[in-house]
């Protein structure tokens, strides 16, 4: 009886936040902040074509975040990522447009590029134990030249929405009554469902998660630490190439040499939504939540007239404060 009063009193003891899912219930509460504060300063950021805008640009940052947040979960991080979308694009548009293959065939190409690049990360990760910023910092030089050397340094525009092959734009966007329909968040929803599944319910999530807490004593435990830690890298490389697909459907012309930035928008949106920096910590509905922090910051601030180097600050210092939240938690936690 005295077990059960117990249990009973540490449930009702848990506050109102921590029930609701902690961080990532904050968040959410930003984001809806945010973006009633936007809509009340700007009559202009109410318009049904700003939510769409919103939207188009959280595809691929929100698909890089998911991707991303199982190397920083193991401690690591994977900087390649902005550049690696562009260079998967290209090259996957360039056999397109220039080759004459299928659109689903150079889809396909983008997503085994992003996977090739994830085993490389991995590999120089967890074989020849380079740190993860140095190792991906080179693959991101890399990705950035390979990109550019296929195509010759011109921008590649895929098919059109009207044109034959154009089909991949309407899995993000369609076209209803003379509006633009957005259903991409729709597949963003269900990767979010199937990727928490994943990382809460399956061995690789698992071991994810305990490579970031304590690598040596996940190994000591019997896991293939190695193998886990590869396969974190692999699925941030599947996602970056299923971001080059929604950057490509979204902009009519794929530009070589940019992308860089990318990552940090993506890492930025994951460590917002609670993706600990140490590793050990995570989850992806928090990371959803982060990016449209990221998102709701980057199309809302020059509706209030402040230009590209304010967002930069103000993204900035959110960083940083969300940094600091996750060193106070963890002092907590350890005391």
């Amino acid at each position: 009886m005295a077990n059960k009063s117990v249990t009973k009193t540490a449930g009702t003891n848990k506050s109102f936040i921590d029930r609701m899912g902690g961080q990532k219930f904050i968040v959410l509460l930003i984001v809806i902040a945010m973006f009633i504060f936007f809509c009340a300063m700007s009559p202009q950021f109410r318009k049904y074509t700003t939510v769409v805008s919103i939207l188009d640009y959280s595809y691929y940052i929100a698909l890089m975040a998911i991707g991303v947040a199982f190397p920083l979960m193991t401690g690591g991080v994977d900087l390649s990522i902005g550049t690696g979308l562009i260079c998967y694009s290209l090259i996957g548009g360039y056999l397109v447009v220039h080759q004459g293959w299928p659109t689903g065939a150079g889809m396909v190409v983008s997503i085994l590029l992003g996977v090739a690049f994830g085993v490389i990360n991995g590999c120089l990760v967890a074989l020849m134990d380079l740190p993860p910023f140095l190792a991906t910092l080179c693959t991101c030089m890399i990705t950035r030249g390979f990109g550019s050397l296929i195509v010759g340094g011109f921008g590649i525009p895929w098919p059109t929405a009207a044109a034959p092959g154009g089909w991949f734009r309407s899995i993000f966007k369609i076209k209803m009554g003379g509006q633009n329909i957005p259903i991409g968040f729709l597949w963003i929803i269900i990767l979010v469902i199937i990727m928490t599944f994943v990382l809460n319910h399956t061995k690789m999530g698992r071991y994810t998660l305990a490579i970031g807490s304590n690598k040596e004593a996940t190994r000591l435990s019997g896991v293939n630490v190695k193998f886990y830690h590869i396969m974190a890298y692999v699925i941030c490389g599947f996602f970056t190439g299923l971001a080059a697909i929604a950057y490509s459907a979204i902009f009519a012309t794929v530009q070589p040499g940019s992308g860089a930035g990318f990552e940090l928008d993506a890492i930025g949106g994951a460590i917002i939504g609670g993706v600990s920096m140490t590793g050990g910590v995570g989850s992806i509905t928090g990371t959803l939540a982060g990016v449209f922090v990221i998102c709701l910051l980057k199309t809302g601030l020059p509706f209030i007239g402040l230009t590209a180097n304010w967002q930069q600050i103000i993204t900035g210092i959110v960083l940083i404060i969300s940094v600091l939240i996750d060193i106070l938690k963890r002092e907590k936690e350890a005391k």
